[in-house]
């Protein structure tokens, strides 16, 4: 539960194609150093043109977000033309759920997308969707980030030994 399907660097390691051929049909995404980082309030055309491929070969992006402002995720969300839901609570799965329904997927054709093992990749094992693990873009700004992603360290070194390529 507290390793991810798969790891890379960022979003950008995530092929849509091979995605599409595992039968992904719902990409849910973290919005805060998963998608962006902290406090940048749209998206990079970066991240508009790997939205973009990925809808190419018939995946949703659809950002998860555990931000408590209701206008973050909005405004990126709409920037970028996906749906969203804020103040997510996960590792609980109900966000997930209410997603999968949203948009019409089930589990097994749909994987999350996130920087932190206990809230993204546990509420994805707990939704029982394909998990994915990139590594945060930015650390800088927050000591309590810093232990996070030190307690996160052997969970992230097992997922690196045991995920699978895309």
């Amino acid at each position: 539960m507290l390793t991810a399907h798969w790891t890379g660097k960022s979003i950008f390691d995530i092929s849509p194609q091979a995605l599409a051929q595992r039968g992904i049909h719902l990409l849910l995404a973290d919005l805060d150093n998963t998608l962006s980082p902290y406090g940048v309030p749209e998206p990079t055309q970066q991240v508009q043109a790997w939205a973009k491929a990925l809808e190419a070969n018939g995946i949703t992006l659809f950002v998860l977000s555990n931000n408590r402002h209701p206008e973050r995720p909005k405004r990126f969300s709409t920037a970028l033309g996906v749906p969203f839901i804020g103040h997510a609570g996960k590792p609980k799965p109900h966000s997930f759920y209410k997603a999968m329904e949203q948009m019409g997927c089930g589990p097994q054709e749909t994987a999350i997308v996130g920087d932190q093992i206990f809230t993204d990749i546990l509420g994805g094992s707990r939704a029982g969707v394909t998990t994915l693990l990139v590594e945060p873009i930015q650390l800088a700004g927050n000591p309590g980030r810093y232990l996070r992603y030190a307690a996160e360290w052997p969970f992230r070194a097992l997922t690196k030994r045991r995920a699978k390529p895309l």
